[in-house]
């Protein structure tokens, strides 16, 4: 009898630490089945179709530039000066006689390469603020909080002409002055995911469990906050893409003779009347290629978002 009445008190325990572990365990981790939905969702948004389709383009483009290059991007006097487009070449040449097709498709590496980097920098870094920020709470919450309040007082794009006018003009250092200007975004939104939950009850019943800190960061906040910055980061890629170019225009990011659409930009600027062609091809690749990531990023929203989903 001692013994029954032992294992009926403690029964309880331990189905409330088993119902625990396995509410900690679904609501950590999405499962298959919801993938398989967000990829469902964003086949019937031909938006999102549709900027999945130019995201991919770029990327064989830049994968097969090689391969599809007439001529080196940098190479002078491969056609005559300001020649208009022709078959020899489809986007006409620069004043230096460079091919301009050329030169755009290669700078579809360095778009990815501006955009990726850029992405990193403030994902890796915002995302990390947001998980202490959250997670820790109190005087921490707010020295961080505040300083994301004094970046955001500011706009992005001088955030970034500081940085660069700190650093010095060049790519790198204008890929690395994007990355700065957009880490109060990921650490904002990352925070307020774990805000969220925190006060879920997978997170209370891992809590309870005796979970480690680490564990609760990682393996419970952090997967239920990936939605939200993959979101954040697909539409960081075309505001990165953006900067930067406004910096290579600036004269403040790429420089002569890198092939990088902001710059060739700045290069046919005093040429419009007389050669169209220099800042209308590479005018259209920036604004497709960005158009292509904001229509993905709000596709992904949408799927990603129960409020926001569509209906049939």
């Amino acid at each position: 009898m001692p013994s029954s009445i032992h294992a009926s008190a403690t029964s309880p325990s331990v189905a409330v630490r088993s119902i625990a572990g396995s509410i900690s365990l679904v609501e950590a981790r999405p499962a298959r089945s919801e993938w398989a939905r967000v990829w469902s969702a964003l086949q019937r948004n031909r938006g999102a179709m549709a900027g999945l389709a130019i995201t991919l383009l770029l990327i064989l483009a830049a994968l097969f530039t090689p391969v599809i290059l007439s001529h080196d991007p940098t190479l002078m006097g491969a056609g005559g000066s300001l020649e208009t487009p022709s078959l020899a070449h489809p986007f006409g040449t620069d004043k230096f006689g460079r091919d301009l097709f050329s030169r755009v498709v290669a700078g579809s590496r360095l778009t990815l390469y501006i955009g990726a980097l850029a992405v990193a920098i403030s994902c890796t870094i915002g995302s990390l603020m947001g998980l202490v920020s959250g997670y820790a709470g109190g005087t921490i919450d707010n020295v961080i909080m505040r300083a994301v309040d004094v970046m955001f007082s500011f706009p992005d794009i001088l955030i970034a002409l500081s940085v660069v006018a700190l650093l010095g003009p060049s790519l790198q250092n204008a890929v690395i002055a994007v990355g700065i200007s957009a880490i109060p975004w990921y650490a904002r939104v990352v925070r307020g995911t774990v805000m969220v939950e925190r006060q879920k009850q997978y997170f209370e019943a891992a809590e309870s469990l005796g979970a480690s800190n680490e564990r609760l960061i990682f393996r419970h906040i952090l997967p239920n906050a990936l939605p939200p910055i993959l979101v954040l980061a697909t539409l960081g890629f075309s505001t990165a893409i953006l900067s930067a170019a406004a910096l290579s225009f600036l004269g403040l990011g790429a420089q002569p003779p890198e092939p990088e659409w902001g710059l060739e930009l700045a290069l046919g600027r005093d040429l419009m009347r007389q050669a169209w062609w220099i800042m209308t091809f590479p005018g259209i690749a920036i604004a497709v290629t960005v158009l292509g990531f904001n229509l993905l990023g709000d596709g992904l929203r949408e799927a990603l978002d129960p409020r926001q989903r569509r209906v049939g």
